[in-house]
């Protein structure tokens, strides 16, 4: 149950009356006069064929104001875009599809590699930035967000629920977070979230000189969440990671660009569940591992932007707070569960924490030994600047990629 108590430095909007779905889209219907507004969804091909994204597809059939649809699809050869396009030709907004994978995206990308102005790992972050490309280079909307496909537990709502911030003309909100509760099955999830960022960060605090930025990302009662909603203008100096780091570089970003009074979160879902990432304690290039290696990484970029200094002996005195402060946590978390009737296995979730432990002194290794890294995608402003005519040759490409296929559906049944 939403409560309306008001924590850290941004704006908590919380659902506190359980307002009926159908009495929001009507004035979601009145915002999309003034303010047009769209959905990006970054999916892999592997995605289409799983239980979550029908369902998604489903329920965004009935949404009444979105004026644009953009999914970037990764990891699929020319029979899958193909089944691709029929899968998503159901919805009835104006939408389309990405082939990421395609020669003709492909080389456009090979020609901003070559500039140094393209994402250099595939991966969530590239999707979303091409995307976010594609729907500046329309030029239709106005307000747009951003949300997985992976959600099992999806219903329109969520939608709703985390654009109304800045689709609302009354409301001068530049960016909104969705966040919700991790439960699922009789047990809590979330273990990145929970057993690393939040304790990583109250370990920061006390031993990096820079509250004002970690008291901003403690705001965020979900940091990790992969839904956001965006005003149309903030996508053009967005410079985002192409890893793991992709949500809280985006959080950071925000900081960065605007003052805290325009940014928010919301409570957007009762119950959210999605496809979970095994912890691969013996695989630092795959599962939770690899994210929390990224994740760290990302924070100890970020602050030494914010001109924080690390050195060998501050990661190792940085390991041992954090521990403590996560082992402490998990208590928490046990009675939290208890007391709801849920299960913790505290077993795995210490088995989490040692392993994100050890994570925290790789990242800081990696960061040590590589401090020219630089692996945030280019603005789209800055590409622009380099090559002026690159939204319309996307457009131009992704455009192609479906008259083409429409061309052939044709011959095929005449």
């Amino acid at each position: 149950m939403g409560d309306f108590y008001q924590n850290g430095i941004i704006t908590t909007l919380h659902n506190l009356s359980r307002r009926p779905v159908e009495d929001m889209e009507e004035e979601l219907k009145q915002f999309s006069q003034v303010r047009p507004m769209g959905l990006v969804l970054p999916s892999l091909y592997s995605e289409l064929e799983t239980k979550a994204l029908p369902n998604i597809i489903d329920e965004l059939c009935k949404v009444p104001y979105l004026s644009q649809i953009v999914i970037g699809l990764d990891r699929a050869d020319e029979q899958q875009y193909h089944h691709a396009l029929e899968f998503f030709s159901k919805l009835p907004q104006p939408h389309q599809v990405l082939w990421n994978d395609g020669p003709r995206l492909k080389a456009l990308d090979k020609e901003l590699q070559e500039l140094g102005l393209a994402p250099e790992q595939m991966g969530k972050g590239r999707n979303v930035w091409y995307c976010f490309g594609y729907v500046l280079a329309c030029n239709q909307v106005e307000s747009i967000a951003l949300h997985d496909c992976d959600i099992l537990t999806y219903d329109r709502n969520l939608l709703a629920r985390l654009i109304y911030p800045v689709a609302n003309p009354k409301f001068n909100y530049e960016f909104c977070k969705g966040f919700y509760s991790r439960i699922a099955n009789g047990t809590l999830n979330g273990r990145v979230s929970r057993l690393l960022v939040t304790p990583l960060i109250r370990a920061l605090k006390k031993l990096v000189d820079k509250s004002d930025y970690l008291d901003y990302l403690d705001s965020y009662r979900y940091a990790l969440a992969g839904e956001f909603s965006f005003r149309i203008d903030v996508l053009n100096d967005l410079r985002i990671p192409s890893d793991w780091g992709l949500e809280i570089g985006v959080l950071a970003e925000m900081k960065r660009n605007y003052a805290t009074n325009r940014l928010c979160q919301v409570d957007i879902a009762d119950v959210y569940d999605h496809k979970h990432q095994d912890l691969s304690q013996h695989d630092d290039c795959g599962g939770l591992s690899k994210m929390s290696i990224d994740i760290a990484k990302a924070l100890f970029r970020k602050l030494a932007i914010q001109g924080a200094v690390f050195n060998n002996g501050t990661f190792r005195t940085l390991k041992a707070t954090y521990y403590r402060i996560a082992l402490d946590f998990i208590e928490t978390y046990r009675n939290d569960a208890m007391i709801n009737g849920l299960e913790l296995d505290v077993h795995k979730e210490e088995q989490a924490v040692e392993l994100f432990a050890e994570n925290i002194i790789k990242a800081g290794n990696k960061f040590l030994e590589d401090p020219m890294e630089t692996p945030f995608i280019p603005s789209w402003n800055r590409v622009i600047n380099a090559k002026p005519d690159i939204f319309e040759r996307l457009k131009a490409a992704v455009e192609a990629d479906n008259q083409e296929f429409s061309a052939q559906l044709q011959k095929k049944s005449a």
